[in-house]
């Protein structure tokens, strides 16, 4: 006997195992024509698949959001299909599922390019519009390796060599075509529909692996209809447009290039327009009682095994040997700088929470292809901060930098933000119970909040769990910025205390805390957000005094000398050209204010003013003119502090 449990409550008994679809066809008929796919104890399987046991069953049909997973899914072996049919001889290699769509990686000795994807994509069509049935085989370990070898699939037999002995080795057909698959598959090529699109190639190294070969990756997006697809090549194409190198370029802020790979050179405009946002930090930070400190770029080996990182994040470190054979690292964290800052002079709980703060430049290696301007670097500036803090502390706190981190967002524009919960790695320093405590505690936070969230299982840090804060744009990407990690382990490791009242030796909680994260990377996504065009307080240049003849030359000077007076950022634009020609440069440069000079202004004592975007020129004297623009260029101002801080000690006095 075999107790099926619906979702609804409902239960049905059979004397022997059951296959998905005919249990979807006892439910009822039109359930059956509709269902895809089914989640028994809430792990998917193909509908084809005998329920054997008892379970909890539900079936899902292609319009369930959680079908768009296998559509993608299957989209990928589809393309494998369609390049095979086109390109004979090319390898098939893996093709996962990622965020909004697919890839597949094929072995070829001529790479694909842009121009394939047309044809590649009309085959694809023709395969799913043959709505060929996915069906599954069990083969012998030895049997898919003779067959992929006598196909000269090789990287398919790596594959088949590295599934656990005593694991299935699963095989989808779809017609005459095969694939080696763990599965789930829907239930034919036609249930993947028509909302996909073919959108680049790239190249990836094998398993991400630089000394293996290079493969040319084919992107696909696939969405379970045309209106959710056409949505997505919309942002895409909105994206193009506001890719910051682009804009970059366009407003010259920085450059990249390959005798520096990930390293960022700034330009005038873009370092003011970082400087800015290190000022407007350093503000907040202030408010909130951090003190600022500065720790070294490069460090012994011994720090980084003391704290970990040698053990669990040498891949990532920039590492060199001295004459006097000591081995350094450039750092890639600054947590155990602020430890060692830490524990320069005896703590007491009276001085708890101390909240260090540094923008300290932090170097890791990343591979070559994963590169991707300010978005993903090998050397850039944390905001980091570690708050040393008695556990009794400890919520507060979290629960303090969790509004700070939101209120900081909304500044900027962000409002939509998603909080993710990344809970212990396999790999990780600690005991058990501290990762107990650890996790409970940002739990904790959270509840006391009553903001929802969402857990991302085995992601934390080596030392610690951590909230993700996850920002959304403009056009409704999500980029993941701030972080707050809770650490019981580092503060032990390194020997850290402070004196508790009861005159006793007590090891500090640490809360490891980011809030731009990286500030190369945050600029970048700014640009993006912005499209360039920055409110006036962050614009790297506010302001652009343009003459229309040279006799307005030096009441140009006067009005830009007036306005630097008032704190805006303003050049001068004294060219020998014609205005029009004048406002589409500066308008390119993304410049929020244009301000025309001519015979008219000086008689007057007045400006012209044309603000970015808009076609409409008004006029006002030149004093209104500061008095406006020196109060819409205010960056937003931080809370009132609730401590009063002594700069001496570092240290908040209570009031």
């Amino acid at each position: 006997m075999i107790r099926i449990t619906l979702p609804n409550g409902a239960q049905m008994v059979f004397e022997q195992p059951v296959a998905g679809t005919d249990l979807a066809a006892d439910i009822a008929t039109t359930l059956r024509k509709k269902a895809v796919a089914m989640l028994v104890d809430g792990e998917f399987r193909d509908l084809s698949d005998p329920i054997e046991t008892d379970a909890l069953v539900e079936i899902v049909s292609r319009e369930d959001p959680r079908a768009l997973e296998l559509i993608r899914h299957d989209a990928a072996h589809v393309l494998a299909e369609a390049v095979q049919d086109l390109f004979p001889g090319t390898q098939a290699t893996i093709g996962p599922v990622i965020e909004n769509g697919f890839y597949y990686d094929f072995a070829r000795d001529t790479p694909f390019t842009p121009e394939d994807l047309p044809a590649i994509e009309r085959r694809m069509r023709e395969i799913i519009a043959r709505n060929e049935k996915f069906t599954k085989e069990i083969w012998s370990r030895e049997e898919a390796k003779s067959f992929f070898l006598e196909k000269g699939e090789t990287f398919k037999v790596e594959l088949v060599d590295a599934i656990p002995e005593g694991e299935d080795i699963k095989i989808y057909r779809q017609g005459d075509w095969l694939d080696l698959c763990r599965g789930p598959h829907m239930t034919s090529t036609g249930k993947i529909g028509s909302a996909f699109k073919l959108t680049k190639v790239a190249g990836a190294y094998w398993r991400g692996d630089a000394s293996k070969p290079m493969l040319t990756r084919i992107y696909g997006v696939a969405f379970s209809s045309q209106r959710d697809l056409d949505a997505h090549l919309k942002m895409l194409e909105e994206a193009e447009k506001r890719d910051h190198r682009r804009l970059g370029r366009e407003m010259d802020l920085f450059h990249f290039q390959e005798e520096a790979p990930g390293s960022v050179f700034w330009h005038p405009k873009g370092w003011r327009l970082f400087q800015t946002l290190i000022g407007y930090m350093r503000e907040r930070q202030a408010a909130a009682g951090y003190v600022e400190v500065n720790t070294p770029d490069i460090m012994d080996r011994h720090l980084w095994e003391t704290s970990g990182h040698w053990q669990n994040y040498r891949n990532h470190m920039f590492t060199t040997k001295t004459e006097d054979d000591r081995d350094f690292a450039l750092k890639p964290m600054n947590c155990p700088g602020h430890m060692l800052i830490y524990k320069q002079g005896l703590k007491s709980y009276r001085d708890m929470p101390l909240k260090i703060a540094e923008f300290g430049k932090v170097h890791r290696y990343e591979p070559s292809g994963a590169l991707h301007g300010l978005l993903r670097v090998r050397s850039f500036t944390q905001d980091d901060a570690h708050i040393f803090c008695t556990e009794d502390q400890l919520t507060a706190e979290c629960i303090k930098v969790n509004d700070l981190i939101l209120s900081i967002y909304e500044d900027f524009g962000f409002s939509d933000i998603r909080i993710k919960l990344s809970t212990r790695p396999e790999h990780r320093i600690g005991s058990d119970e501290s990762w107990d405590r650890s996790e409970h505690s940002l739990r904790r936070a959270l509840d006391t909040l009553g903001r929802p969230y969402t857990i991302n299982e085995g992601e934390g840090a080596f030392y610690g769990p951590k909230l993700e804060y996850v920002l959304r744009d403009a056009i409704g990407r999500d980029w993941q910025c701030g972080t707050l990690q809770v650490d019981f382990n580092l503060p032990e490791r390194f020997g850290a205390f402070y004196i508790n009242a009861g005159g006793e030796k007590v090891a500090p909680v640490m809360l490891h805390r980011a809030m731009f994260g990286s500030l190369e990377r945050f600029t970048g996504i700014l640009v993006e957000h912005y499209a360039g065009h920055f409110p006036l307080w962050l614009a790297p240049v506010q302001a652009v005094v343009a003459t229309i003849t040279s006799e307005a030359d030096d009441y140009a000077r006067e009005v830009a000398a007036a306005l630097r007076a008032h704190g805006l950022r303003v050049e001068l634009d004294l060219r020998n050209e014609k205005i029009p020609y004048k406002v589409r440069e500066h308008s390119l440069a993304k410049v929020p204010l244009l301000i025309a000079l001519g015979k008219r202004e000086i008689s007057e004592k007045t400006v012209s003013l044309r603000r970015l975007g808009s076609q409409a020129t008004s006029t006002l004297p030149l004093a209104d003119l500061m008095q406006s623009l020196a109060e819409e260029a205010q960056p937003p101002h931080p809370s009132k502090p609730d401590a009063l801080y002594d700069e001496q000690s570092g240290f908040d006095i209570a009031i």
